[in-house]
């Protein structure tokens, strides 16, 4: 079996995940395939990417959920992907020593030449972050494009992981959380980011801020009129105009 590193690690690099304003346009979903397996169909399924049933390893998914009732009712958009835990059973479960977390900087990773794709890790893991390829027969999860954020060949300002990158509503957020001053550890303090399943014991890395309280209604808030309600000069686009003017 693995063992996990006997310290923390003074650096631990994760994800910040804000479901307030993630939309669930699976920008990050296919950004993430494509960079992390562009050595076969890439961003598509890694098996019948055009028949009925596809199937394939994806390292980042996108979950919609409806919450509340009535007015409060909302969708919520919950990305899931590996968290990089301070505890990965998933680590220690491993017989080959293919999982492992590494000591500069928490990263969680699967060395695939030792992998056997037993699959333990995979049910040692309450989050679902692991998959297993079928098409190479080993088991895949987030690396936090750990490639990519430590090559020097990238732009600095371009050094986060391929979802964070694509993220077209800037819900994803990537840093350095043994560090308190990043933006990432910054954003978990003012928002009051939570652990997933924090009763598991696994101290994740990766940290979710919670949607923030629904909007009141527009009349509330002093919104513009309704045409119906306004009534005036030109229809609509006399509405329009007057909307405009203000």
């Amino acid at each position: 079996m693995t063992s996990l590193p006997e310290k923390r690690s003074d650096k631990r690099l994760g994800l910040v995940i804000d479901l307030d304003t993630c939309v669930g346009c699976h920008a990050c979903v296919v950004n993430c395939k494509e960079w992390n397996t562009g050595g076969y169909p890439a961003p598509l399924s890694d098996l019948n990417a055009y028949d009925a049933n596809p199937v394939g390893a994806w390292l980042n998914r996108v979950h919609g959920f409806e919450a509340g009732d009535g007015e409060d009712g909302r969708t919520v958009y919950f990305p899931k992907s590996c968290l990089h835990c301070e505890n990965a059973h998933c680590v220690t479960v491993c017989p080959t020593g293919a999982s492992y977390k590494r000591d500069e900087d928490g990263i969680v990773l699967v060395e695939e030449d030792k992998c056997i794709g037993c699959g333990l890790c995979a049910w040692a893991c309450p989050y679902g972050a692991r998959e297993l390829d079928g098409s190479e027969g080993v088991m895949k999860k987030c690396t936090l494009c750990v490639d990519r954020i430590y090559n020097d060949n990238i732009p600095q300002a371009e050094r986060v992981p391929a979802c964070v990158a694509t993220c077209p509503a800037n819900a994803r957020h990537f840093g350095d959380f043994a560090d308190p001053q990043s933006d990432v550890s910054k954003l978990v303090a003012a928002r009051g980011g939570i652990d997933l399943m924090p009763e598991m014991g696994y101290h994740p890395t990766n940290k979710y801020l919670p949607p923030r309280p629904a909007k009141k209604q527009a009349a509330d808030v002093g919104a513009p009129e309704r045409l119906q309600e306004v009534k005036p000069e030109g229809g609509f686009l006399g509405w329009v105009d007057q909307m405009l003017s203000r």
